[in-house]
């Protein structure tokens, strides 16, 4: 038998061709060859025929509706941007949301889940897949973004004359953090089924320093998935401010503001104790994230939109890395099995790396 790559055995799937008995197996094989992968997905060679099977049932009904996101739409015409997007759907995306179903399940009520990730890892983005794939699972899921917690535009303009240093909004202290505890608390104890107002923000308000917007109305909420920049992070030790700081937390003020930050921190831990589980978008090198939003500023630039300049979007990412640097605050969170329950490395090209539960790293 003449084996073929996982990729064009997705492609053929997509052209209507169903993996053959040979490749049913090869598919098997492929999901036990990474071990942290496979016990990351409660993956084993005992259960592997029956994951791969529940995997491909939704593959052969979810991937029309992937590739037809807005996010995907280049899908259709690259032939290499379709292929990174099938491979993501089958190793990452499917098995994720199987997972997400299963600790529904234990739980017995809703499940509060948390997704961490520096600016450009793609939370967004596998929220709404996760979302879509759910749905055929049979679960009714609530995307909310920690943006959506903004304290007001009046609010915020307070805050800042108080804080000159808050000059965008994003870092920790610009919440409503009473909001967002009440809602998870509401979602919690009301298993899901009691009418919630989820509060919305936009933007695009007052000229792009955004506004509180009209909330929805939703019930029967099943999966909640809470993802954000620092959803999650804890405050670190203090002594580490008296020890070398990495770039851009050079002068004596940029470290006063971590520090700043730091102590911030400790108001969002009652918000992060109703999380259920977290999981860490986790680039390989944090410094993709500036890379990312440059690419991203340059794609909206070329469709006639206005947008930041090169250095505009440089300072801009790294005053967040100065709030809450990715070195200090999620690399030691990647290693923390207390805490995380799952860790998905992303590749320079938004490729997905090694996935791993930070318990294996001790086992």
């Amino acid at each position: 038998m003449t084996i073929i790559s996982l990729s064009q055995i997705l492609n053929n799937w997509t052209q209507g061709q169903t993996p053959t008995a040979f490749e049913w197996q090869q598919l098997a094989r492929e999901a036990l060859a990474v071990p942290q992968q496979a016990k990351a997905f409660g993956i084993t060679p005992t259960n592997v025929e029956e994951k791969i099977q529940a995997r491909g049932n939704l593959f052969e009904v979810v991937y029309p509706e992937v590739l037809s996101l807005k996010a995907f739409h280049a899908a259709t015409t690259n032939e290499q941007v379709r292929t990174l997007t099938l491979l993501s759907l089958w190793n990452l995306w499917l098995p994720l949301a199987l997972q997400l179903a299963s600790w529904k399940q234990e739980l017995g009520r809703p499940l509060i889940q948390g997704i961490l990730g520096v600016q450009g890892t793609g939370k967004t983005t596998l929220a709404a897949i996760l979302s879509l794939i759910l749905a055929h699972l049979g679960y009714r899921t609530l995307s909310l973004s920690l943006d959506d917690l903004y304290k007001t535009y009046q609010e915020r303009q307070r805050l800042q004359q108080q804080d000159p240093r808050l000059i965008w909004r994003g870092p920790p202290g610009t919440h409503d953090l009473e909001l967002g505890i009440e809602l998870l608390e509401q979602l919690r104890s009301t298993n899901g089924k009691q009418q919630c107002l989820v509060p919305r923000f936009d933007k695009s308000a007052w000229v792009g320093a955004g506004d509180r917007t009209t909330p929805d109305l939703v019930t029967n909420i099943d999966i909640v998935l809470f993802e954000g920049w620092f959803v999650g992070v804890r405050p670190i030790e203090l002594a580490l401010f008296n020890s070398s700081m990495p770039t851009p937390i050079d002068s004596p003020d940029d470290r006063l503001f971590a520090h700043d930050m730091n102590e911030q921190l400790k108001h969002y831990l009652p918000l992060w104790e109703k999380l259920d589980r977290l999981i860490i978008l986790y680039p390989i090198d944090y410094r993709f994230s500036l890379q990312w939003r440059l690419q991203a500023e340059q794609q909206m630039i070329a469709t006639g939109k206005s947008g930041m300049n090169n250095s505009q979007i440089s300072d801009f990412v790294k005053y967040f890395w100065k709030a809450l640097h990715p070195e200090l605050f999620i690399t030691p969170l990647t290693k923390n099995p207390s805490l995380v329950d799952l860790v998905i490395e992303i590749n320079r090209d938004h490729s997905v790396g090694a996935v791993y539960r930070p318990s294996e790293l001790i086992d």
